[in-house]
């Protein structure tokens, strides 16, 4: 059955959805503050772009002519690039950062000087991961090369009785291989999916990734490779370096809220039906972690709330950690799950011990 076709049971739970909305509704409405950025919000965007492009600049510069100066310089854009991708441009492209959708749009569109074409990861993300959350054949974040087994659903190979070893290892590379090859496969599949509904949507999609592509290499390798006063493959690793911190970050964390332990990888029936509610559904496949831990939070724009994250999207995260006690509160109420890790270590090696069930569990039947 086509995942297009796939549909929630409105019915089940349909009380505690309501709930929910009036009762964050209300907190907006009560406080008199906005769902979108505040002053902290933006405060931290000026903070997050600067670690971006200041340490480019100076690269650029010759200021420093040493290895590891120039090393040095590429890992804070790659810190930088973490941040810019949890906090600005992920919130951009939910349109929670601002009312207004030109600010949305270009603070969203930064993503494409990451390397990563804006829309093709609105597809990926907002679309199908949003909307079908861990469900097999539907989930754009799970739909993995075979080397990696997410759900259990998937084929079982011999290999990934190993996988909760060397999948470290290959996260780091996840953005790099988004960047140079991903982002136009998936353009195909989407095209196929109708999710790009015609052929000259397709050739425009294909069109605008290639000459984003040209400008990014151009611009963030082959600029420095010609003016940094140091050698061309200094130059090329620190570049890789930089991808590879944000490929390992961005894996790690949207692993630890949806490939654990405590969440659920459910399957329509046979008409396409989800048993449970939408909002129902984001709780059983979602997890929180380390909710306590502010900095991790700021850093990684409020992602360690990703339950408040699945459930309200469009607002900004500076406000999940206090809607997260509305929703933990209503979850309780009606009791559904409400899934919460207290520490990131913890979170740490509840991934990996799925990683491991994973690896060594029988194929679920589809």
């Amino acid at each position: 059955m086509n995942f297009t076709s796939y549909r929630f049971d409105r019915q089940s739970n349909a009380e505690f959805h309501r709930t929910l909305k009036s009762r964050v509704n209300n907190y907006f409405s009560e406080n008199k503050i906005s769902r979108n950025a505040n002053a902290e919000m933006v405060t931290k965007t000026v903070v997050l772009i600067s670690m971006y492009f200041i340490p480019f600049v100076l690269i650029l510069s010759g200021i420093f002519t040493s290895v590891w100066g120039n090393l040095g310089l590429w890992l804070i854009m790659g810190i930088g690039a973490v941040g810019i991708g949890f906090s600005v441009m992920h919130d951009a492209n939910h349109g929670a950062y601002s009312k207004n959708e030109n600010i949305n749009k270009i603070l969203g569109g930064i993503v494409n000087i990451l390397g990563i074409n804006s829309q093709v990861w609105k597809y990926q993300h907002n679309v199908l991961h949003h909307s079908f959350t861990n469900i097999e054949g539907a989930d754009g974040d799970i739909n993995i090369p075979f080397f990696l087994r997410f759900t259990p659903h998937q084929k079982q190979y011999g290999i990934h009785k190993y996988q909760h070893y060397y999948a470290w290892v290959l996260y780091g590379f996840l953005i790099l291989m988004k960047v140079i090859l991903t982002d136009f496969t998936q353009a195909l599949q989407y095209r196929k999916l109708k999710l790009v509904k015609t052929k000259e949507e397709l050739r425009t999609l294909l069109m605008n990734i290639s000459i984003w592509k040209v400008i990014y290499f151009g611009v963030f390798l082959a600029l420095p490779m010609v003016l940094a006063p140091i050698s061309p493959w200094i130059t090329l690793i620190g570049f890789l370096s930089m991808h590879y911190i944000l490929g390992m970050a961005t894996a790690v964390i949207f692993q630890l809220a949806h490939i654990m332990p405590e969440v659920d990888y459910p399957l329509p029936n046979e008409d396409g039906t989800v048993d449970n509610n939408w909002a129902v559904h984001q709780l059983a496949t979602t997890t929180n972690f380390a909710p306590n831990n502010r900095l991790l939070s700021w850093y990684v724009g409020g992602l360690n709330f990703q339950v408040e994250h699945h459930l309200f999207p469009t607002i900004c995260h500076v406000h999940y950690r206090n809607i997260s006690k509305i929703v933990k509160e209503t979850a309780q109420e009606y009791d559904v799950p409400y899934n919460s890790i207290n520490r990131f270590r913890e979170a740490i090696a509840a991934h990996a011990k799925m990683l491991r069930d994973l690896g060594n569990a029988t194929q679920v039947a589809l």
